[in-house]
């Protein structure tokens, strides 16, 4: 019955907050995104590039990634529910239209290259089988934790490790002026666990296979953007 109820109250806060943006900003053109990411580049298109603050962890692997989730994430730095310093300070100074374009930039960056290998499932130790099912978390992310049921849910598998092990404890950090993520679901989710079960789960994440990536920028690679 809990599981049940979380499972709705997500769906809920998922489409509701869709509705939102639909109302505030036209559909994102990926093309104009391409002109508005230079303060995004320096992190997110330098493979295994690492945040310092509040600890050492890889910046996210955003290639690939929902655009709505993308989108989300954004105007929850923006509006201070995700409190991270430097990605306050990018995302105050972008419009709502400047965020669907990003998020669309970056959501097709790297699609139609080299052809995917198979990807065959990994199935989780005893220990973080138990972790995902208390959490629920297939229930948004997906079986494969790489299709979620709505796309301003992230895609997780293949995702850094010490990102995600930074980003659940997050969650669980209250009374924080400059660390912490205020998302009553995933506050919920977080919560109950312990540091080393978050480790070990995120863990499992980064190692299933995924289509988000980190690509390193055009001109310093050659070839093309898209």
């Amino acid at each position: 019955m809990n599981k049940l109820l979380s499972s709705t109250l997500a769906l809920v806060v998922a489409f509701g907050s869709a509705t939102a943006w639909a109302q505030d900003a036209k559909p994102g053109d990926k093309t104009a995104g391409s002109m508005k990411v230079q303060m995004c580049i320096g992190c997110h298109n330098i493979p295994g590039y690492q945040a310092s603050f509040p600890e050492v962890f890889k910046v996210p692997k955003i290639a690939g990634q929902n655009a709505k989730y993308i989108e989300a994430a954004l105007v929850a730095y923006r509006k201070g529910d995700r409190k991270f310093p430097t990605m306050r300070s990018i995302a105050a100074s972008l419009t709502d239209q400047d965020i669907a374009d990003v998020a669309a930039f970056y959501s097709e960056l790297g699609k139609g290259g080299e052809k995917e290998a198979a990807r065959t499932p990994v199935t989780p130790p005893s220990d973080v089988a138990k972790v995902l099912a208390q959490a629920n978390c297939a229930s948004c992310h997906g079986a494969d934790f790489n299709s979620p049921i709505d796309p301003s849910y992230p895609k997780l598998a293949g995702q850094y490790a010490d990102y995600l092990y930074a980003a659940l404890k997050a969650y669980q950090t209250s009374n924080n002026p400059h660390v912490g993520r205020n998302n009553a679901i995933m506050m919920g989710m977080a919560r109950p666990f312990t540091h080393n079960e978050l480790k070990t789960v995120s863990k499992y994440l980064a190692s299933l296979p995924g289509d988000i990536k980190t690509v390193p920028e055009a001109r310093f690679r050659g070839g093309s953007q898209f």
